[in-house]
């Protein structure tokens, strides 16, 4: 009996259509260079990426608002690299599967990590965030805890967390797998995909349609310019309306 008769005769589940589409990663590729991509990104705002992704029925792609800022930061946009850990009393062999993890962090690589809701230890301080910026790394965020705050800070590095502790990771939390999709909250993250970041949070693009929702996001960039300046001119309510504004 062949592998696929035994599945059909014992009845046992057919999961490679989700496991495709769990752990899928895109490597699509753009029609314009990718730091290009993510410059334009960064001209934009996370509300108006957020709106354009609803417009593709994608409601759910806003990291928790317990991800905050550290400071107050326009928008920066990067390709995701993905980090998982949890709490573990386990330290041996960490120092060098975190050395590996480093080395294959890339230029523009924005880290989303997720620690399953640890709430002891900090994945973030000072030497990762002189680590990031020597590689060129557009930014970090941690679902969870950071410390050495006023080094991060000074290094001018944007950095989006939950809560700051001076607990550090080592006998607390592992590092346990990267670059693997993870889902924070609602919102599943894959490796390659843009993540944006500014004063609101945190966003996720889905990287296969990321280009269609930088060229929609740009369009309703310039149509809000547009409100505005109604708006500023004195207009009323009734018709910016009629002209298809918005509010």
């Amino acid at each position: 009996m062949s592998v696929d008769q035994y599945k059909k005769e014992v009845g046992m589940m057919n999961l490679e259509k989700l496991i495709a589409t769990r752990e899928g990663i895109s490597n699509a590729t753009f029609p314009i260079p990718d730091k290009e991509l993510l410059s334009r990104f960064e001209q934009l705002y996370t509300g108006a990426v957020n709106d354009v992704l609803r417009e593709f029925c994608l409601l759910e792609q806003a990291l928790p608002g317990r991800v905050k800022p550290l400071r107050e930061y326009r928008t920066v946009a990067g390709f995701a690299f993905t980090v998982k850990s949890a709490p573990n009393v386990k330290i041996q062999g960490e120092m060098e599967f975190r050395t590996q993890m480093l080395d294959e962090m890339k230029e523009d690589a924005f880290i989303v990590w997720d620690t399953s809701r640890d709430e002891k230890a900090t994945l973030w301080g000072g030497v990762m965030t002189a680590t990031a910026k020597g590689k060129k790394l557009k930014a970090a965020c941690v679902d969870g805890g950071i410390r050495d705050t006023h080094q991060i800070l000074e290094a001018d590095f944007p950095l989006f967390y939950e809560y700051r502790i001076s607990n550090g990771s080592l006998g607390r939390c592992l590092i346990t797998h990267y670059q693997i999709p993870i889902k924070i909250g609602d919102v599943t993250i894959k490796p390659g995909d843009i993540v944006l970041g500014d004063v609101d949070g945190v966003l996720v693009v889905p990287r296969d349609i990321a280009y269609d929702v930088l060229i929609r996001a740009e369009e309703i960039k310039e149509n809000e310019k547009k409100i505005f300046g109604w708006v500023h001119a004195g207009e009323s309510i009734h018709e910016i309306t009629e002209k298809g504004g918005y509010f």
